[in-house]
């Protein structure tokens, strides 16, 4: 397959997990925000993406110095810096593109909108991965891009949310606003890592998938539960 045709397939690819779980949950706004400003998020997900990226090889190189023996890919302390450095990110591209957007009026849009740039964000990481996969075949990058459909792709978005619904209960309780970010940042950055330390610590593949996808129903599930408690907060 030519060159080009193969990178566009790719790039198509990595795009379509984050565009299927969009709509998925756009649909559940029962007053949904303007498209091109939800565009403009997931751009500026995209966009800020290299962000983590840099932080975490700066965490890599400073650790590295101090413990020669480091291993970035079976670090508990790595795994929980880029768990928090990745929910920053997609944090700050809501932040740069809406937050203070007039368009920005309604509790449950905090989640939407996080949701928005955490898909951005992991269309990016979709799409790094299908291209370190592909030399070892098509059917290998296919089962991790199966398995980047319904984990990977789905936690950014869900442990985004779960920031994004602290963000939303600020809205009430403005005069305890910072405390409540902090604590969302806590949150999001824990379901995060709790995620990835199931899937990489286990005794086998089978058993990280198991713990994996456990850990992910609850915060779907959980997600769920705080959308519509905000939705009822607006009476919609």
């Amino acid at each position: 397959m030519n060159t080009f045709y193969q990178a566009l397939i790719l790039i198509v690819l990595g795009f379509i997990p984050s565009l299927i779980w969009l709509i998925y949950y756009l649909k559940k706004d029962c007053k949904p925000e303007p498209k091109s400003l939800i565009a403009k998020t997931v751009l500026v997900g995209m966009l800020v993406a290299p962000l983590a990226v840099v932080a975490q090889l700066i965490f890599v190189k400073i650790y590295t110095n101090i413990n020669p023996g480091f291993q970035s890919s079976t670090s508990l302390v790595f795994l929980l810096w880029a768990a928090f450095v990745e929910e920053y990110v997609k944090y700050l591209a809501v932040k740069i593109t809406v937050l203070r957007n007039l368009q920005f009026n309604e509790p449950t849009d905090a989640m939407i909108y996080l949701i928005s740039a955490s898909l951005g964000f992991a269309a990016v990481e979709n799409i790094l991965v299908l291209f370190q996969a592909i030399p070892d075949g098509l059917t290998a990058a296919i089962q991790i891009w199966l398995l980047r459909f319904a984990g990977a792709t789905l936690l950014h978005a869900v442990s985004s949310a779960l920031l994004g619904y602290f963000l939303g209960l600020s809205w009430f309780y403005w005069q305890h606003n910072r405390k409540i970010m902090a604590f969302g940042f806590i949150a999001a950055t824990l379901s995060h890592y709790v995620f990835n330390i199931s899937l990489l610590t286990a005794n086998s593949r089978s058993m990280g998938f198991i713990y994996s996808s456990f850990a992910l129903m609850v915060l779907v599930i959980l997600i769920s539960i705080l959308f519509g408690r905000l939705r009822r907060r607006m009476a919609c």
